[in-house]
Formats: structure tokens, sequence, C-alpha cells
């Protein structure tokens, strides 16, 4: 909204000193960090304080964990902060027609309903399941359907691919090194040298032509099921003080830099990855929700005094899935993202073996034999005796150096 303000007093010969700021990204990402943050503090307190008179505590079941009814009674809907701090900083700052802000304030929006209002029937309602799963799960499918079709038709979602020879002397004419904006069904592969994967190559049946034609077919359900799995994982992460928020900072401080570089020709050049137009107005909505991320996780750390609930959790997940779609990042979820692909696995895990050795041993057998004390892991370690500060710290740090392996990435191949 201010860069357009900017443009038109620009136009209209109207010149304020230090409103020329505002046409640098890095400058109205700083500004947006800043304010989502300075939102999430200030704000944040007031709206726990509403959360609670609205009697919005959480109900907490009784699964024999160290401290566990002591938050009994814990504001939850904490999502509410994250999504009004991103939210205000998104509008001020960015480009609000481009194409990829579109999408992702659609992802926010949309996520945060589904979990809304399972929070709301799980509270007002008093329904203690809240939001049937199945509805959940058309939810999610919608949104993969959003992002998908926006992807494959929209025609301001483009990519320059670099020559495979291509050799720079002049770094301010560095467009020469690029092929021309091309509609294409490409993402990147991690740890690879030739690292572009089309996902037309799956239809290898068919012709060139018929295959990029037809490609969507493949790529829209790849997208749906994308965006389900990690906004799963992000809501059973969810589980324990102030661990959905740190690891959700560590992977969006990570898509920050790759949307910076991938929205910069010239980074791009450098790094020899792809360039993808109108990208560089994403770095300021991922930066911004890192602000609000990190502005609630001041209440949510240990003793948490809000939960995000699932308003933030399945928000938080769908938001990181359709970042990594759109920087072309989606291969590279299983590593980034890898603290909430281990904690689904251990959900899953711990059902197949229960039910094998139930249906091989008998059901007493399988219930004093099962292969974690409990799942997800996270409750698995507070079973061992590991206090909950710790479990979170330690599964930060292994999320900043799986990030950090994804950075890597970028010089390895």
């Amino acid at each position: 909204m201010l860069y357009y303000l900017y443009e038109y007093l620009t136009s209209q010969g109207i010149h304020i000193p230090g409103m020329g700021m505002l046409k640098y990204i890095s400058f109205r990402a700083g500004m947006a960090v800043l304010l989502s943050l300075t939102i999430a503090l200030v704000y944040g307190k007031r709206i726990i304080n509403y959360l609670r008179t609205k009697q919005m505590g959480e109900l907490v079941r009784d699964l024999g964990l160290a401290g566990q009814k002591q938050k009994e009674g814990t504001p939850t809907m904490g999502g509410l902060i994250i999504i009004l701090a991103t939210i205000i900083p998104v509008l001020l700052f960015t480009r609000i027609t481009n194409v990829y802000i579109v999408l992702l304030l659609v992802s926010v929006l949309w996520m945060g309903a589904i979990g809304f209002l399972d929070d709301y029937l799980k509270k007002i309602k008093k329904n203690k399941d809240g939001l049937s799963g199945k509805f959940k799960i058309v939810g999610q499918v919608g949104l993969g359907l959003i992002v998908g079709v926006t992807m494959y038709f929209h025609p301001d979602i483009t990519v320059k691919r670099k020559y495979a020879d291509a050799k720079v002397v002049n770094r301010n004419n560095v467009e020469q090194n690029f092929m021309p904006t091309e509609k294409i069904t490409v993402s990147t592969v991690p740890f690879a040298k030739n690292n572009e994967f089309d996902y037309s190559g799956i239809l290898f049946w068919m012709n060139d032509k018929d295959a990029h034609e037809w490609a969507w077919i493949v790529f829209i359900p790849i997208v749906i099921f994308i965006v389900t799995a990690v906004s799963n994982g992000a809501n059973i992460t969810d589980g324990i003080d102030g661990l959905a928020a740190g690891t959700s900072t560590v992977i969006l401080l990570a898509l920050a830099f790759f949307a910076y570089v991938s929205g910069n020709i010239i980074f791009a050049d450098y790094l020899n990855i792809m360039f993808l137009p109108n990208m560089g107005e994403t770095t300021i909505f991922v930066v911004a929700m890192v602000g609000a991320v990190i502005g609630f996780f001041w209440y949510n750390t240990y003793p948490a005094q809000v939960f995000m609930g699932d308003t933030g959790s399945l928000m938080l997940g769908g938001v990181i899935a359709v970042l990594a779609i759109i920087l072309r990042k989606e291969l590279m979820i299983p590593v980034l993202c890898g603290i909430f692909l281990i904690e689904n696995i251990s959900v899953m895990l711990q059902v197949a073996v229960f039910k094998y050795r139930k249906k091989k041993y008998g059901l007493e057998y399988a219930q004093n034999n099962r292969l974690f004390k409990m799942s997800p892991l996270h409750h698995h370690y507070q079973k061992e005796g590991f206090h909950e500060s710790k479990i979170v710290n330690r599964m930060i740090i292994i999320g900043v150096m799986l990030a950090i392996v994804c950075l890597i990435t970028l010089k390895m191949r």
C-alpha cells in the first residue's frame, strides 16, 4: 500500500525525503519485520487477555505427562496473534497485487479459518473432537487445489532458467545468461548438479508438447498432497510449549533467504539457480511472518501464556508448504521440515506397529510393547523424563542444522 502511495506521489512530482527507500525490497522487508514483531509483542498480551475473558482456555486431556494439568485453562487460539501481526505489515509494505502475495494471503486466511473453526467448536461449542478430520482434509485439499491451479495457469507465474554454458562478464547485463521467460512446471532437485525436475517428465509416454500440456494432471495432485502433509505435520508438532513456533521460525528464515535470492536476477545468476520474476515481494511476506511468530514465541515459551491452537499450527504448516511450492523448493521439504516429518512418521509408526503386534500377539502384548512410550515423538521424550524446554531447544537446534543443509545445497551442486 505504501509502495503504491510512493509511486503515485512520485508520478505527481511530489518527493518526500526518505520515501524513496520504499522502492527497495530490503528496506520494506526490514520495516515489515519490525512492525510485525511490534504488533505481536504489544497487542499479543491484549489478545491473550481477551481470549482469557472469553474462557478460551485449553482443555487438557490427562496423558500422564509431568506438568500437564498446570496448563489447564491456558488460552488457545493464539494463532490469531500471528495472523494479525503478519497481515498488517504485508498490506502496508508489499505490492499487494503481486500474484504470489495474493496467494499467500489466501493461504493464511484459508488455513487460519479452518483452524479457527476447529478451535471454536472445541472451546465455545464444547465439542471435544472439534472439526471433523474429513472436513480438515477437505479444507487442506481445497487450498492445495487453489495453489496448484494458480501455479499452473496464472500468466504471471513464470521462471527464467540459466543457459548451461552461460558466461557473464558484465554483471549489469546478467539477463543475457538466462533463457526467455517460460511457463513450466519445473522444480529444484536438492543435492544434484543438473538440478531441475520438470513434472511433465513423469508423463514419459507422451511427446514433449502433450506432456507439457497435460502436466497439471501430475502437478496439481502433488501440490495438494504437499499442502495437506506439511499442514498436518505442523499441527502434530504443536504439542509442547514453543515447539511449533520455534521450528517454524527456522524454516521461514530459510525460505526468506531462498525468496530473496530467487527473486534477484544477480544473485540467481551468481548461484546458478532459476530466476523467478515477481518473487522478490515474497521476501517481505516471509520476514513479516517471521516477526509475527517470534513475537508470538515471546508468550509461547515455557511456561506458555498462550497456545497457538489449530488456528496457528494449521495455518503455519499450510503457508510453509505454499512458500516451498512457489519457490520451486518443494522437493526440499523432507529436509527443511525434517522436524515436522519426524513427528508425523512417529505417529504413523506407532499406529502401524501397534496394529501389527495386536494382530500377531494380542491386545495386551501390543499395549505393553509400544514402539514409543507415546507419540508424537516429543511426548515420548517427555515420558523418558526430559523437560519440555530441553526437548524444544534441541529440536530447534536440529531444525537449524537441517536449514543450513538446505542453504548449503545452493553451492553443493
